[in-house]
């Protein structure tokens, strides 16, 4: 692959920004406090709360991000001093049009947890990436209303001061015109165009943050012939730059954050903060989705949020993120690809899968390890390749990976270089364990 970043390798990015992950815009000092975690629950075999949680204080990490407000996990991050970002799933944002619905999950998912070593709630997510072009404007015309009443309860309730109501979103909410495929000429995706500005008012008028998804590995999997080195922070030397008014981009990253802050500035809100919802890289899944890649990315990500780096729009400023994620989640939906089943950091069972330093200092051990985990015994599903029903094999091995998580079998994937055989051996034990 060519190592250049010119604006027609980099059009379909600028034109569809679907999907990457972000940054958040404070000042402050680099700290591990800083760092926030997305902690998501799609797995068959879930670690116990108590254990997470104590995983996140071994190593330091004081924030993180959920996708509901399960009774369970918020009792056991209690008392943890851990920064907590709870959320309502885009299922219930119709619910939430209702004032005296909203007024009520308020009141069972903020203001229950709001006491002396009780749950440190700082933002609501209202929903979880709802304008995302994929969904066909499902969530349209619900997600303001719901974020305004959402907001308005926690006002109600003597909490607006301190817990904020933001809508994560996905990066395809802004895009930079064809004609002018360039960061500073980022604007609101047309369809919404409207709803956003009034939405972007609405988070200004009551001091809360922008939150934005943004992911560098999605412009590597829909395009090959994005340049690999414009995804990662260290190709500097290697990459072509994009040049925009003067301002020169090294990686999508940054160009892909500051096409927001255009978009912001255009609806006249350019100093809007900006919170990171999620960023990362996954591990398997895609030939882009390795531990080489993952480690690569994520030690260039934490050395800038060291160096209070910012973006070339908004310089010399940490950028506060939540990585994604922390555990992999073998049910979460295919769809965008295999690699969807293997964003975490550590595996299902907690262990870490390389070397990282959450603090960007280049200190690169092993992050701590879930403690206490139960395993099952060591057994295996091997086939027996004596069997009389062989030709009914791949069937069999289609209607296991029904049910079991198959992914790393794929092109490009760890374990997909096997014969039919050790597929099926595969494909079983993931089925019965």
């Amino acid at each position: 692959m060519k190592r250049m970043a010119n604006l027609t390798a980099l059009r379909p990015w600028l034109l569809l920004v679907a999907a990457m992950a972000a940054a958040s815009w404070s000042g402050g000092v680099a700290r591990v406090d800083a760092l926030g975690m997305n902690w998501g629950t799609q797995a068959t075999h879930q670690l116990p709360p108590k254990i997470v949680v104590q995983m996140l204080k071994d190593n330091g990490i004081k924030k993180v991000k959920l996708f509901d407000a399960d009774e369970s996990t918020l009792s056991a991050l209690a008392g943890t001093g851990i920064e907590v970002m709870v959320a309502i799933p885009n299922v219930l944002l119709d619910r939430m049009t209702d004032y005296d619905t909203a007024k009520e999950w308020v009141r069972r998912n903020v203001s229950r947890y709001n006491f002396d070593g009780g749950v440190t709630i700082k933002y609501v997510a209202v929903g979880n990436e709802p304008f995302l072009a994929a969904y066909n404007g499902t969530f349209d015309k619900v997600t303001f209303p719901a974020l305004q009443n959402i907001q308005n309860a926690l006002d109600e309730a003597g909490l607006g001061d301190t817990v904020k109501a933001t809508v994560p979103l996905n990066a395809d909410v802004y895009m930079s015109p064809t004609d002018n495929p360039v960061p500073s000429a980022g604007r609101w995706r047309p369809d919404i165009s409207d709803l956003m500005t009034q939405m972007v008012q609405f988070l200004s008028n009551h001091s809360a943050p922008f939150t934005v998804n943004i992911y560098p590995f999605i412009s590597l999997f829909l395009n090959d012939n994005f340049p690999v080195d414009f995804a990662f922070f260290d190709g500097g030397a290697g990459v072509t730059p994009v040049v925009d008014n003067g301002v020169s981009y090294t990686n999508v990253f940054d160009a892909n954050f500051d096409t927001l802050v255009a978009a912001l500035k255009a609806s006249g809100h350019g100093d809007l903060p900006v919170v990171v919802g999620e960023v990362g890289w996954p591990t398997d899944g895609d030939k882009h989705a390795t531990n080489a890649y993952a480690q690569r990315f994520y030690n260039g990500l934490l050395k800038r949020l060291a160096a209070n780096a910012g973006t070339p729009v908004r310089p010399n400023q940490y950028i506060e993120v939540y990585l994604f994620g922390l555990l992999d989640e073998d049910i979460k939906s295919v769809a965008p690809g295999n690699f969807e089943r293997h964003w975490g950091i550590l595996r299902y069972d907690g262990q870490p899968k390389y070397p990282m330093d959450l603090t960007g200092q280049g200190q690169n051990t092993m992050l701590v390890p879930a403690q206490g985990v139960e395993y099952m015994s060591r057994t295996w599903c091997v086939i027996n390749t004596e069997s009389p029903n062989m030709d009914k094999l791949a069937d069999n091995i289609n209607f296991a990976c029904t049910f079991a998580d198959c992914t790393a079998l794929g092109f490009g994937s760890t374990c997909g270089g096997m014969d039919s055989n050790g597929n099926a051996s595969y494909a079983f034990f993931f089925f019965f364990e």
